[in-house]
Protein backbone atom coordinates (compact mmCIF):
# COMPACT_ATOMS: atom_id res chain seq x y z
CA UNK A 1 0.00 0.00 0.00
CA UNK A 2 1.18 3.27 -0.99
CA UNK A 3 0.75 6.35 0.84
CA UNK A 4 1.18 9.47 -0.23
CA UNK A 5 1.17 12.01 2.83
CA UNK A 6 1.08 16.41 2.59
CA UNK A 7 3.63 18.00 4.02
CA UNK A 8 2.42 18.44 7.44
CA UNK A 9 1.54 14.88 7.85
CA UNK A 10 4.51 12.52 8.99
CA UNK A 11 4.83 8.77 9.78
CA UNK A 12 5.28 8.31 13.52
CA UNK A 13 8.39 5.82 15.09
CA UNK A 14 8.48 3.89 17.69
CA UNK A 15 10.19 6.85 19.88
CA UNK A 16 6.88 9.09 19.09
CA UNK A 17 4.55 6.61 21.07
CA UNK A 18 4.42 9.46 24.07
CA UNK A 19 3.40 12.16 21.87
CA UNK A 20 0.90 10.27 19.87
CA UNK A 21 -0.75 8.47 23.06
CA UNK A 22 -0.53 12.38 24.60
CA UNK A 23 -2.20 13.60 21.50
CA UNK A 24 -4.77 11.12 21.14
CA UNK A 25 -5.72 11.00 25.23
CA UNK A 26 -6.32 14.71 24.49
CA UNK A 27 -8.06 14.41 21.87
CA UNK A 28 -10.58 12.12 23.60
CA UNK A 29 -11.17 13.57 26.77
CA UNK A 30 -14.58 14.65 25.77
CA UNK A 31 -15.39 11.69 24.18
CA UNK A 32 -18.74 10.37 25.57
CA UNK A 33 -17.44 6.40 25.29
CA UNK A 34 -14.08 7.23 26.99
CA UNK A 35 -15.25 9.13 29.81
CA UNK A 36 -18.21 6.25 30.64
CA UNK A 37 -15.55 3.96 30.98
CA UNK A 38 -12.50 5.57 32.42
CA UNK A 39 -13.95 8.39 34.67
CA UNK A 40 -10.82 10.57 34.44
CA UNK A 41 -8.18 12.21 31.75
CA UNK A 42 -5.36 10.49 33.71
CA UNK A 43 -6.86 6.79 32.91
CA UNK A 44 -7.37 7.59 29.20
CA UNK A 45 -4.04 9.45 28.91
CA UNK A 46 -2.56 5.90 30.22
CA UNK A 47 -4.54 3.42 27.91
CA UNK A 48 -4.23 5.45 24.98
CA UNK A 49 -0.27 5.53 25.27
CA UNK A 50 0.03 2.17 25.63
CA UNK A 51 -1.69 1.12 23.12
CA UNK A 52 -0.39 3.64 20.93
CA UNK A 53 3.74 1.89 22.24
CA UNK A 54 3.03 -1.58 22.53
CA UNK A 55 0.83 -2.42 19.61
CA UNK A 56 -0.38 0.11 17.01
CA UNK A 57 3.30 1.50 16.50
CA UNK A 58 4.52 -1.89 16.07
CA UNK A 59 1.50 -3.62 14.50
CA UNK A 60 -0.38 -0.73 12.51
CA UNK A 61 0.26 2.22 10.67
CA UNK A 62 0.70 5.59 12.59
CA UNK A 63 1.02 9.12 11.38
CA UNK A 64 1.67 12.98 13.17
CA UNK A 65 0.83 16.29 12.43
CA UNK A 66 3.22 18.32 14.33
CA UNK A 67 2.07 18.26 17.88
CA UNK A 68 -1.47 18.77 16.61
CA UNK A 69 -2.98 15.59 15.51
CA UNK A 70 -2.63 12.13 15.23
CA UNK A 71 -3.65 8.50 14.26
CA UNK A 72 -3.56 5.00 14.53
CA UNK A 73 -4.50 2.12 11.87
CA UNK A 74 -4.35 -1.16 11.34
CA UNK A 75 -4.76 -3.78 8.86
CA UNK A 76 -8.40 -6.04 9.56
CA UNK A 77 -5.70 -9.26 10.20
CA UNK A 78 -3.14 -7.28 12.41
CA UNK A 79 -2.63 -8.46 16.18
CA UNK A 80 -4.37 -6.08 18.35
CA UNK A 81 -4.42 -8.01 21.15
CA UNK A 82 -1.84 -6.10 24.10
CA UNK A 83 1.16 -8.41 25.32
CA UNK A 84 1.10 -9.24 28.85
CA UNK A 85 3.23 -6.35 30.55
CA UNK A 86 1.04 -3.79 28.42
CA UNK A 87 -2.45 -5.32 29.50
CA UNK A 88 -0.74 -4.90 33.39
CA UNK A 89 0.34 -1.49 32.65
CA UNK A 90 -3.32 -0.53 30.99
CA UNK A 91 -5.03 -2.38 34.69
CA UNK A 92 -2.50 -0.56 36.70
CA UNK A 93 -3.23 3.05 35.43
CA UNK A 94 -6.90 2.55 35.25
CA UNK A 95 -7.12 0.93 38.82
CA UNK A 96 -5.29 3.67 39.92
CA UNK A 97 -6.65 7.15 38.15
CA UNK A 98 -9.38 5.68 36.96
CA UNK A 99 -13.51 5.52 38.04
CA UNK A 100 -14.77 3.10 40.39
CA UNK A 101 -15.14 0.13 38.25
CA UNK A 102 -13.03 1.06 34.93
CA UNK A 103 -10.76 -1.52 34.85
CA UNK A 104 -14.27 -4.05 34.29
CA UNK A 105 -16.18 -1.43 31.78
CA UNK A 106 -12.71 -1.40 29.65
CA UNK A 107 -12.39 -4.86 29.68
CA UNK A 108 -15.97 -5.39 28.65
CA UNK A 109 -15.69 -2.95 26.26
CA UNK A 110 -12.65 -4.16 24.81
CA UNK A 111 -14.13 -7.74 24.32
CA UNK A 112 -17.88 -6.27 22.49
CA UNK A 113 -15.58 -4.43 20.09
CA UNK A 114 -13.70 -7.18 19.43
CA UNK A 115 -16.92 -8.94 18.85
CA UNK A 116 -18.51 -6.53 16.94
CA UNK A 117 -15.54 -6.17 14.65
CA UNK A 118 -16.11 -7.16 10.73
CA UNK A 119 -14.03 -9.99 9.43
CA UNK A 120 -13.73 -9.25 5.89
CA UNK A 121 -10.00 -7.93 4.61
CA UNK A 122 -9.98 -3.82 5.48
CA UNK A 123 -8.27 -1.14 7.25
CA UNK A 124 -9.23 -0.34 10.55
CA UNK A 125 -8.99 3.50 12.08
CA UNK A 126 -8.62 2.98 15.99
CA UNK A 127 -8.00 6.51 16.54
CA UNK A 128 -7.75 10.26 14.90
CA UNK A 129 -8.24 13.46 16.87
CA UNK A 130 -6.19 16.17 17.13
CA UNK A 131 -5.29 18.78 20.30
CA UNK A 132 -7.56 21.23 21.27
CA UNK A 133 -5.54 24.39 20.35
CA UNK A 134 -5.16 22.94 16.84
CA UNK A 135 -8.96 22.63 16.09
CA UNK A 136 -10.41 23.93 13.16
CA UNK A 137 -7.11 23.99 11.01
CA UNK A 138 -7.82 21.21 8.41
CA UNK A 139 -5.24 18.65 10.10
CA UNK A 140 -8.53 16.36 10.78
CA UNK A 141 -8.65 15.79 7.09
CA UNK A 142 -4.69 15.91 6.24
CA UNK A 143 -4.72 12.84 8.66
CA UNK A 144 -7.40 10.79 7.00
CA UNK A 145 -7.26 11.22 3.22
CA UNK A 146 -3.80 9.52 2.61
CA UNK A 147 -5.05 6.59 4.12
CA UNK A 148 -8.46 6.95 2.31
CA UNK A 149 -7.13 7.66 -0.71
CA UNK A 150 -4.67 4.66 0.02
CA UNK A 151 -7.44 2.19 0.28
CA UNK A 152 -9.35 3.61 -2.68
CA UNK A 153 -6.73 2.57 -4.52
CA UNK A 154 -6.31 -0.62 -3.11
CA UNK A 155 -10.25 -1.23 -3.23
CA UNK A 156 -10.15 -1.57 0.34
CA UNK A 157 -12.55 -1.05 2.44
CA UNK A 158 -12.56 0.99 6.05
CA UNK A 159 -13.78 0.74 9.55
CA UNK A 160 -14.37 2.55 12.77
CA UNK A 161 -16.22 3.10 15.91
CA UNK A 162 -17.14 6.45 16.57
CA UNK A 163 -17.51 6.84 20.11
CA UNK A 164 -18.38 10.59 19.77
CA UNK A 165 -21.77 11.80 17.87
CA UNK A 166 -20.16 14.95 17.17
CA UNK A 167 -17.45 13.49 14.66
CA UNK A 168 -20.32 11.61 12.80
CA UNK A 169 -20.58 14.39 9.94
CA UNK A 170 -16.76 14.46 9.83
CA UNK A 171 -16.68 10.69 9.36
CA UNK A 172 -19.66 11.00 6.79
CA UNK A 173 -18.19 13.26 4.67
CA UNK A 174 -15.32 11.55 4.25
CA UNK A 175 -17.80 8.30 3.04
CA UNK A 176 -18.50 6.32 5.88
CA UNK A 177 -21.90 5.01 6.62
CA UNK A 178 -23.46 4.15 9.39
CA UNK A 179 -23.47 -0.24 10.26
CA UNK A 180 -24.82 -0.68 13.37
CA UNK A 181 -25.34 1.13 17.36
CA UNK A 182 -23.03 -1.18 19.20
CA UNK A 183 -23.85 -1.36 23.52
CA UNK A 184 -20.22 -1.74 25.32
CA UNK A 185 -22.14 -1.85 28.68
CA UNK A 186 -25.23 -1.11 30.57
CA UNK A 187 -26.18 2.69 30.02
CA UNK A 188 -23.39 3.34 28.13
CA UNK A 189 -23.07 6.49 25.46
CA UNK A 190 -23.83 4.55 21.87
CA UNK A 191 -21.23 3.08 19.94
CA UNK A 192 -21.50 3.56 16.39
CA UNK A 193 -19.99 1.47 13.97
CA UNK A 194 -19.04 2.70 10.90
CA UNK A 195 -17.74 1.14 7.43
CA UNK A 196 -16.51 2.99 4.08
CA UNK A 197 -16.75 1.09 1.09
CA UNK A 198 -13.22 1.87 -1.56
CA UNK A 199 -14.44 5.08 -3.38
CA UNK A 200 -13.82 5.42 -7.37
CA UNK A 201 -10.77 7.78 -8.08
Amino acid sequence: MKIELPDNVRTASQADWRQLGDITAEAFFDDPVNKWIFGTNRAIKCTFTVLARDIYLKNGLCYLAGDGGATMWSQADANRNPPLMAILSIAAGVARWGSKGAVGRALKAGEVMDANHPHEPHMYLFSIGTRKAARGKGLGKALIRPMLEACDRDGLPTYLENSNPDNTGFYMSHGFEHMKYIEVGPDAPPLQAMWRKPQAL
